[in-house]
C-alpha cells in the first residue's frame, strides 16, 4: 500500500491525520516544504499542476520527467529521504487545450497522463471538468466522468509498462479554479451532498468496466466546494456547521476522503477543522509563493536601508516593470486603474507575480538581493522592522541572518500550519 493510502486509510479508521499538498515548482518553497516535513515528520506531497509541467514543458520549461529529476535532486541536497517524497499531478486532463476542440484536447490529455505516470507520478488528479472548444455547456458530469475513466485507462497502462506500482486517484467535478478566484462576490458555494453522491454514482458506472475496476479501488478522494476560496484581496474562511452535511456524507463512503483546492490563506484553526471533518487532503500553492514574495519585499527594504540606491538590486521595481513587459500571465486577472493594477501586481493574494520568478532580469535581482545582504548582514533592528518573526527568531539562536535561510524561515511558517493540521503528533519533532 502507498503512502498516500496508507495516511488516508489511517484518517478513515478513526486517526487525526490528514495528507497537505504543495503545489509549487518555486525552489525556495520545495526546500522550506522539505524543512516542515522533516521537523513534524510527515510525507511530502509535492504536485505539479498540467499548466507548470506538461510533455511540452508547461510554463516552468520542465517535463514530468525533469520536474521529478529536480526534486528529487533538491531532496538529495537537503537531506530529505526519497522514501517519503510523493508527486503527484494536479489537475491533469485537457485544461491547457480548453480552446481546442475536444477530440484534439483530449489527445494531448492522453499524451499528457501518460508523460506523469511513466515518470513516476503516483497521485493522479483526474480533472475532466473544463469544456472544450464544441462541448456543450454546461459540461455533463457524465462526459466528465466518461473522459476521466478514458485518461484511467491511460494511467494504468502506463503504471504497468513502465513497472512502477499503480497510481491512486482523485476524481470530481465541482472544481474551483486553478491559482483562486478572481473575484468571490457573494461567496462560494458548498457542494451539496446530492451533487456529491450523483458526482460519486456517475463516475462509478463510468469506472465499472473489467479494466478499470482495479483502478476504481484506488479512487482514494473526490474534489468538492467546502466553502473555501479567495481572490485577489479577500478570503472565504472554513465554516464548519455550512460543510456539516457534505462531511457527513463521506462517512458512508467507505475508503474515501474530499480533497479541498484553494484552502490557501486558511487559519490553522481551519485546516485542522477542515481534516476533522474528512476534507483530508489540503492543497496549497499561492500562499507558500506569496510567503516567498512578502521575504524577497522585506529584504529589499532591508537593503534600501543598509546600501546607497545605486547598489541594491532594485528587485521590487524590476519585478514590476518585467509584470508590465510581459503582462500575459496577470492581464485579464488585475482591473483598476494605474495605482489598483500596481497594487495587484505587487500584493494580491491570488499572486500572480509567481510567474516572474524565472524572468531573467528578476532573477538577476533576486541573486544581486542576496548577494548584498550576505556581505551586509541583515542587523536585528531591522530584521525586527521587516521580518519580525525571523528576527526573534534569529535573536533565540535558532535561526541564521542568512538571506536566504530568512526567506524559507518565513515560506515555512505558512506551510507548518498545513503540517500540523495534518501530522499525528503535531509538535515539532526535536532533533
Amino acid at each position: 500500500m502507498s503512502l498516500v493510502h496508507t495516511l488516508l486509510t489511517a484518517h478513515r479508521n478513526g486517526q487525526p491525520v490528514g495528507l497537505y499538498s504543495v503545489c509549487s515548482s518555486q525552489q525556495q518553497v520545495l526546500v522550506a516544504a522539505m524543512q516542515v516535513a522533516q521537523t513534524y515528520a510527515t510525507p511530502l506531497l509535492v504536485e505539479a499542476t498540467s499548466n507548470q509541467v506538461d510533455q511540452f514543458g508547461g510554463y516552468t520549461g520542465m517535463t514530468p520527467p525533469q520536474f521529478r529529476a529536480y526534486v528529487e535532486q533538491l531532496a538529495d541536497a537537503h537531506g530529505f529521504p526519497r522514501a517519503r517524497l510523493i508527486l503527484g499531478g494536479d489537475h491533469l486532463g485537457p485544461n491547457a487545450w480548453q480552446s481546442l476542440p475536444a477530440a484534439t484536447a483530449m489527445a494531448h490529455a492522453r499524451d499528457l497522463i501518460h508523460a506523469y505516470v511513466s515518470a513516476g507520478f503516483h497521485k493522479i488528479h483526474l480533472d475532466c471538468s473544463m469544456a472544450c472548444a464544441g462541448d456543450p455547456l454546461p459540461l455533463p458530469d457524465a462526459i466528465v466522468a466518461a473522459r476521466s475513466a478514458e485518461l484511467a485507462g491511460i494511467a494504468e497502462a502506463s503504471a504497468r509498462a513502465a513497472g512502477l506500482p499503480p497510481p491512486v486517484y482523485v476524481i470530481g467535478t465541482e472544481v474551483p479554479i486553478p491559482g483562486g478566484e478572481s473575484s468571490l462576490g457573494s461567496g462560494v458555494q458548498v457542494t451539496t451532498p446530492s451533487a456529491a453522491a450523483q458526482t460519486l454514482e456517475i463516475h462509478r458506472r463510468a469506472f465499472d468496466t473489467p479494466e478499470l475496476r482495479g483502478a476504481w479501488s484506488r479512487v482514494v478522494a473526490m474534489v468538492v466546494q467546502p466553502g473555501v476560496d479567495f481572490d485577489h484581496s479577500a478570503v472565504q474562511h472554513y465554516n464548519p456547521s455550512a460543510a456539516a452535511a457534505l462531511s457527513a456524507f463521506v462517512e458512508g463512503q467507505p475508503g474515501l476522503v474530499f480533497e479541498a483546492h484553494s484552502t490557501d490563506y486558511q487559519t490553522e484553526a481551519a485546516l485542522h477543522a477542515m481534516v476533522r471533518d474528512h476534507f483530508a487532503i489540503l492543497k496549497v500553492g499561492p500562499a507558500a509563493t506569496f510567503a516567498y514574495r512578502e521575504a524577497l519585499f522585506a529584504l529589499a527594504r532591508i537593503e534600501d536601508e543598509l546600501l546607497p540606491q545605486a547598489a541594491c538590486s532594485q528587485l521590487i521595481d524590476i519585478l514590476d516593470q518585467r509584470m508590465q513587459a510581459n503582462p500575459k500571465a496577470w492581464q485579464g486577472h488585475y482591473h483598476g486603474d494605474a495605482q489598483q493594477l500596481r497594487l495587484l501586481r505587487g500584493y494580491a493574494l491570488s499572486d500572480r507575480c509567481r510567474y516572474y520568478w524565472g524572468d531573467a532580469e528578476v532573477a538577476a535581482a533576486v541573486t544581486r538581493l542576496i548577494d548584498n545582504l550576505r556581505r551586509h548582514t541583515p542587523p536585528a533592528t531591522l530584521l525586527s522592522q521587516y521580518l519580525p518573526e525571523q528576527g526573534a527568531a534569529v535573536l533565540a539562536g535558532q535561526l541564521a541572518a542568512e538571506p536566504l535561510a530568512l526567506v524559507q524561515h518565513k515560506i515555512a511558517a505558512r506551510l507548518a500550519h498545513y503540517a500540523r493540521a495534518c501530522a499525528h503528533n503535531n509538535a515539532p519533532i526535536h532533533r
